[in-house]
């Protein structure tokens, strides 16, 4: 069973009286790129830019950014529509922020909320000295790590780690000495030529982006179910003849069931916050301890199990497909069952091969390597027609079809755009010293992912993706690494650098946010060019701030004390990795290979199964994202919003499922709102490490 629900709230929609043509005659003649608009989302970018670092670093509470339907953008989606728009309409009507104004605002937040948070390309900050601070005669980084050029790293001086490099370093983790300021001069040029190549592969994003726009919008009509919450917030009941003035603030919250929804979810995160800090108020658990049940053999073979309820997630796999929802946490379950089939042979889950440094076996990972590469060429294919006619526009061999000027680049400015970003990065990883052929197979590797990854979010509305794979890593145990490998020696160090700054934990990467606003304002009728321009602009800002942020916070308050992940554990993983890959891979074997072929098999088999019946429950997506962090936390309330769909179906049928609907889109936003209110308090009271997401 195949059922998508419609991209707005139907029954609520159907209690309208005016029709869908003239819904889109309003939109149109209403805009969202208005002058106040442009002020507020610009302003919200400096905002977001200078809070985020503080929450996600200092102290480690729920990310307002780094999902795909992040908590700050939805909390200002709240805001305006329940607080600023009423008391604007108390001054006058026509005062209040039409739909698609605040829909615009909604669309700059998902970058700006983003691009300064965890899980985007900011990590480059605590990457480029970190390995300088915990190098050490045991570990042998210094080695190799003074082969880096000066300007990719502030810590270097004409090749050399002198008394400047390491004040600014120890510094940085022990915070400045009495009378001393941060030595901006050092850091200016690292910082100027990360941000080139970092704002360059946004561009390159953005472009793809446009070119894959009507193909996955338009010719193959994914579901894009994260827009629901937007959509249904803003949703308006309007009067016959009624002028925009006279709306009020959305169906969704005149229905009884969404608050019921939120109060739910409110209930229980407020229970558990206020436990916290009474501990004499009742706590509502909502994850259930599995080391101690799954403590003897096989069980004990399945590695990490968490099961945890995230209301959010729970709200949004409810308005998934069944297929998608079912396949999200059962592909989960299929990789499980391969450990404790290796067991009952005789194999361990320790004593199996690992991919480098990572703790999932090696069968496992290439599977998935194999069902990335595999996943990408049929999502290629499939758009070739489309993909060809974007190619002949860029050659100008071919006229604009109808509706290319609502693109918010044309055809041709967005292939040439694509291409020259990706030169200018090639370009640069070669300057910082990776071979040609290690650097485009690098961003070769990012580019597969970013496609993969968005299509997830896309048609699956996972709240954030991470594909848990380290392309280097994968490379050398397929071809070798070290001396006389295709590795080679000379691009190892600056590529480990890459690698882990940009492209190892993705989940805050903005191609799922290009992908969505463009569907969204190509539907809202919203002007897709000033559009791109505003988010040009609230990228820039908050990526600066973010970055000056990142510095200046581990000057005042100690990288040491910082979040573990973002300035210490995780920005030592450049090198660590550099120094295994230069002393030659481990698990290097040919049945690698093999499993990467039966990852693009299985791929091929699920997606020719689908073509061909109707009836398949199973989609791909689901493996792709099955060894992964992302669903390591959120399978079980991915089971549990499937499980609460297919009883609604199976008994209530088409009609209950769409009255119902209204339930779990307060589920989603009654829990986005208390992490809203519990990072304010706890910002407000000092307290760390309080996550109503996973950290």
């Amino acid at each position: 069973m195949r059922i998508i629900p419609p991209p707005e709230n139907k029954s609520a929609r159907e209690q309208s009286p005016q029709s869908e043509a003239s819904r889109a005659t309003q939109g149109a003649r209403e805009g969202g790129v208005t002058a106040r608009v442009v002020v507020f989302s610009l302003i919200l970018s400096v905002v977001f830019g200078y809070i985020l670092p503080v929450v996600d670093l200092k102290f480690s509470n729920t990310f307002l950014g780094a999902t795909h339907l992040p908590p700050g953008a939805v909390a200002v989606l709240l805001l305006l529509v329940l607080v600023v728009n009423p008391l604007l309409r108390l001054l006058s009507k026509r005062f209040a922020f039409s739909r698609n104004e605040v829909l615009t605002v909604y669309i700059s937040c998902l970058f700006s909320s983003l691009v300064p948070g965890h899980g985007a390309e900011n990590f480059f900050v605590a990457n480029t000295i970190a390995p300088f601070y915990f190098a050490n005669a045991e570990n042998g980084w210094m080695k190799f790590l003074t082969d880096l050029p000066s300007w990719f790293t502030p810590a270097l001086r004409n090749g050399s780690y002198d008394a400047a490099g390491r004040h600014l370093v120890d510094w940085w983790y022990l915070t400045l000495p009495s009378g001393k300021t941060i030595p901006w001069a050092a850091w200016l040029v690292p910082l100027g030529a990360w941000s080139a190549v970092i704002l360059a592969s946004y561009f390159m994003l953005a472009c793809l982006s446009v070119i894959l726009r009507a193909q996955w919008s338009d010719r193959e009509a994914l579901a894009y179910p994260l827009l629901q919450i937007p959509l249904a917030v803003t949703e308006e009941k309007v009067s016959a003849g009624a002028s925009r003035g006279t709306r009020n603030s959305g169906v969704l919250f005149g229905n009884p069931l969404a608050w019921l929804g939120a109060g739910c979810a409110a209930l229980a995160q407020l229970l558990n916050g206020l436990h916290l800090y009474f501990p004499d108020v009742p706590a509502m658990p909502l994850e259930l301890p599995m080391s101690k049940i799954l403590s003897e053999a096989p069980w004990n073979q399945i590695g990490e199990m968490n099961v945890i309820i995230y209301p959010v997630v729970v709200g949004i796999t409810f308005l998934l497909s069944s297929e998608i929802a079912l396949s999200l946490w059962s592909f989960y379950w299929f990789i499980k069952a391969q450990y404790l089939v290796g067991y009952t042979f005789g194999f361990p889950l320790g004593t199996l091969p690992k991919a480098t440094a990572l703790a999932v076996p090696a069968f496992a990972t290439y599977q998935r390597v194999g069902a990335y590469v595999m996943f990408a060429a049929l999502v290629l294919w499939t758009a070739r027609e489309h993909l060809g006619h974007v190619w002949r526009r860029a050659l100008g061999r071919e006229k604009a079809r109808a509706g290319e000027e609502l693109e918010p680049l044309s055809y041709p400015v967005a292939v040439w755009g694509f291409g020259l970003s990706l030169a200018f990065i090639l370009l640069w990883s070669c300057a910082a010293g990776i071979r040609f052929g290690v650097a485009f197979y690098l961003w070769g590797s990012y580019l597969i992912f970013a496609i993969c990854l968005s299509r997830v979010v896309a048609e699956g509305g996972l709240l954030f993706v991470q594909h848990g794979l380290r392309p280097l890593g994968v490379v050398s145990q397929l071809w070798g690494s070290g001396s006389g490998a295709w590795l080679d020696p000379a691009s190892i160090v600056p590529a480990s650098f890459v690698q882990h700054a940009l492209m190892y934990d993705v989940r805050g990467f903005i191609m799922p946010s290009f992908v969505q606003s463009f569907k969204l304002a190509r539907d809202r009728k919203i002007s897709a060019r000033p559009l791109l321009a505003l988010i040009g602009a609230v990228t820039l800002i908050s990526f600066a701030m973010g970055v000056w942020m990142r510095v200046r916070m581990g000057y005042e308050n100690g990288g040491l004390g910082l979040n573990d992940w973002g300035a210490t554990a995780g920005a030592r993983l450049p090198a660590r990795n550099a120094k295994d890959f230069l002393d030659g891979a481990q698990y290097q074997s040919f049945s690698n290979w093999l499993w990467i072929g039966a990852g693009a098999l299985l791929v091929w088999l699920i997606t020719l199964a689908r073509a061909q019946w109707a009836w398949f429950p199973l989609h791909p997506i689901g493996y792709l994202t099955s060894v992964t962090y992302a669903l390591d936390m959120l399978w079980f309330s991915i089971a549990l919003g499937w499980l609460c769909k297919v009883v609604v179906m199976r008994f209530g049928g088409i009609n209950v499922y769409r009255k119902i609907i209204p339930f779990f889109l307060g589920l989603a936003l009654g829990d986005i709102a208390m992490m809203v209110f519990w990072v304010a308090i706890d910002g407000w009271q000092g307290r760390m490490n309080h996550q109503l997401m996973p950290g």
